[in-house]
């Protein structure tokens, strides 16, 4: 029978010492040992029919090694059955003693899920902001934009909407399109000619789908920023001591982010940060305050997920995935952790939608 000892350190570190006796490892190792022994050359044997004492001479501290890596997990879960202990990390895991035939102790240090306390989400305040207007001057910078694009394709021969969306049908510009006869008199900006080539009937009428899809943006970023003001509530009245290792992949999530974004420019991370005249640790310092809050939401959140029983089912999670196009993608989420991640994320929504509807009737 093992036995444990259970230290809890500051920031939900914990440290678990367990000590095991040889009996319960004995299965472990004798099977850990037939696995190996066959991939083992010994002399004046064939490949995999030594002795196995003579294996496991020749083996040494390799078939120990194999033999703790595999029981070690093990152990660890038996020991922390019972108790408010929910590992958030991987364990680093340290040998203090093992003698074969009689007991092997160790010490794991894991990141426990720390405790959250969020206060009465059901009153958080917040006004949804006013959806701003798409101004003349926003359509027609869209419209002009569009046009230097076009008609820098070929200044004589002009793409026609070949593949344009069907007249008269709402929708996003299109710049698909064939190839236009020769024109020898181009004008000299935008024009009936253009917009039918944009997928609209005339100017007229591509004004008014640009609108519409500037209205459709306005209306998007509206919603986020509504969004991100709750978040910013909860993330008050959220109380949390923070796990550094979570604290740490949110600053790694932040400078994957970052490097989209860079790369978005036609730069390398490394040029850019020369550019501004920082190391990646000055920016990730800068960055921390900001990922402390980030983290502090997302627990936050989590809780109130947790208090108002939200739950994703397993042919919600499913349908989710079904509607991935590409196979590659859709094919990750037959691992575990992927449909963890993304039962996580979409319980997170679920909360966010709830809460937006408490704030909305408040």
């Amino acid at each position: 029978m093992i036995t444990k000892n259970i230290v809890k350190q500051p920031k939900s570190i914990v440290e678990v010492t367990v000590t095991v006796p040889w009996t319960d490892l004995q299965a472990t190792w004798d099977q850990t040992l037939q696995k190996l022994a066959a991939d083992v050359e010994v002399a004046g044997f064939r490949k995999g029919a030594a002795p196995l004492p003579m294996v496991e001479q020749q083996l040494g501290s390799k078939l120990q090694d194999e033999a703790l890596k595999t029981a070690m997990p093990n152990f660890l879960i038996e020991a922390l059955k019972g108790t408010d202990i929910v590992p958030i990390d991987y364990p680093k895991y340290d040998l203090i003693s093992f003698t074969k035939g009689q007991q092997v102790q160790f010490k794991a240090t894991i990141t426990n899920r720390p405790a959250v306390t969020v206060g009465n989400y059901k009153t958080i305040k917040v006004a949804k902001p006013a959806l701003k207007p798409v101004t003349d001057e926003e359509i027609q910078k869209v419209i002009d934009d569009l046009y230097k694009r076009w008609s820098s394709r070929n200044p004589v021969a002009q793409p026609q909407a070949g593949n344009a969306p069907v007249s008269g049908q709402a929708g996003s510009i299109s710049f698909q399109g064939g190839q236009a006869p020769a024109v020898n008199n181009q004008p000299a900006g935008p024009n009936d000619e253009f917009a039918r080539a944009m997928g609209a009937l005339s100017m007229t009428d591509l004004k008014g789908k640009v609108k519409k899809d500037l209205e459709a943006n306005v209306s998007y970023n509206n919603e986020l920023d509504y969004e991100e003001a709750i978040l910013q509530e909860v993330e008050k009245i959220t109380t949390v001591e923070l796990p550094e290792i979570l604290i740490q992949d949110e600053l790694n999530r932040m400078l994957v982010s970052l490097q989209r974004r860079v790369a978005d420019m036609g730069l390398l991370l490394e040029d850019y940060l020369k550019s501004q005249g920082k190391t990646l640790e000055q920016i990730k310092n800068e960055w921390r305050a900001q990922a402390e809050k980030n983290v502090r939401m997302e627990l936050g959140l989590a809780e109130v997920a947790r208090q108002e029983n939200v739950t994703i089912s397993d042919q919600e999670l499913q349908a989710e995935v079904d509607k991935i196009q590409d196979a590659k993608i859709k094919a990750q989420f037959e691992a575990q952790e992927p449909r963890l991640h993304l039962r996580h994320a979409l319980r997170q929504t679920r909360t966010l939608d709830l809460l937006k509807k408490m704030v909305a009737t408040s």
